[in-house]
């Protein structure tokens, strides 16, 4: 069975995706940083833990000596500038790929977001498609994919998690725009795209892939209130939060982080993510290449989170 590198291994995403590949027999080398509050889990006989980060080439080098392939999940979400964001987003995937092609490392999957899909919204989105670009930059040295997951929820997220819990007592805030559509995805089913793309008789290499949970033309908020109604048997009540509120927090986020290390998760630049009204994503190329369908809707998402 092949050998992995897994970056961000300790995050929300990355502890699923650790589960599905040690689950299916796989090898891993994770990275984790030795001063985060997410330190590894206990033992497990097919994981090899590396301490180090995306900034020092040393524990890149180590990482991927003697690995079939990196699957890069790190990245940061939170940043008042795009320094900031670049330099893990970005120049992280440039520094990872420079230590694979230096030890031979054949195949490298790029965790993404959809963000990237229009990186003129925020320096998040910007960063984020810089660093797919960094992989595209190795076009015939190595072979990719990448995979640009809508909003991801389930067991261990933080960011969606108070949000959810809202949708579980049937309340239901507006965030964003009331008319906008949006995918989303079980975090497991993201897993078992990896799992697909991993595959030896895969013909993905040198594609880019949007992942939705198979919901069609993904779902409007009038839609998951009807979902949460449906779940706690009882009508769910909507309620819109303005823009001109959302983004007076953004930019007091922004204050606050200029006179501190602050790094917020609410910028003036995720305000326009937030009202951008298509975050729809088209999952049939990565169907066609691999097979790989989506199991979990948001109504059965949330039966497993919360009944």
């Amino acid at each position: 069975m092949a050998t992995i590198a897994l970056t961000g291994a300790t995050g929300f995403i990355g502890q699923a995706l650790l589960k599905k590949l040690t689950d299916q027999g796989f090898r891993i080398k994770a990275l984790y940083r030795p001063d985060s509050s997410s330190l590894p889990p206990k033992a497990i006989n097919s994981v090899e833990w590396l301490a180090g980060n995306l900034e020092d080439a040393d524990s890149l080098r180590n990482l991927v000596t003697h690995v079939d392939v990196i699957v890069h999940c790190a990245g940061v979400v939170r940043g008042a500038t795009l320094e900031q964001f670049k330099k893990i987003n970005a120049e992280g995937v440039e520094r990872l790929l420079q230590a694979a092609i230096e030890q031979g490392v054949p195949r490298f999957l790029l965790i993404s977001s959809l963000a990237a899909r229009e990186p003129n919204l925020s320096s998040y989105a910007l960063s984020k498609k810089l660093g797919e670009d960094a992989l595209l930059g190795y076009e015939g040295k190595i072979a990719w994919n990448i995979l640009r997951p809508p909003a991801v929820y389930g067991p261990g997220d933080r960011e969606m998690e108070p949000l959810l819990k809202l949708i579980r007592r049937g309340i239901v805030p507006v965030v964003g725009s009331k008319d906008g559509r949006f995918s989303l995805l079980y975090v497991d089913d993201l897993a078992e795209a990896v799992i697909c793309l991993l595959r030896p008789d895969r013909i993905s290499d040198g594609q880019c892939f949007e992942l939705h949970d198979g919901h069609p033309n993904g779902y409007t908020w009038t839609e998951i209130a009807t979902i949460a109604a449906q779940l706690n048997g009882k009508p769910a009540h909507c309620f819109s939060l303005p823009r001109g509120l959302i983004s007076m927090v953004g930019r007091i986020n922004m204050a606050v982080a200029s006179l501190s290390s602050y790094q917020p998760m609410l910028t003036p630049g995720k305000v326009r993510e937030i009202f951008h009204p298509d975050w729809v994503s088209d999952n049939t190329a990565i169907t066609q290449a691999v097979g790989w369908q989506p199991k979990i809707l948001f109504s059965e998402g949330m039966r497993r989170l919360f009944y």
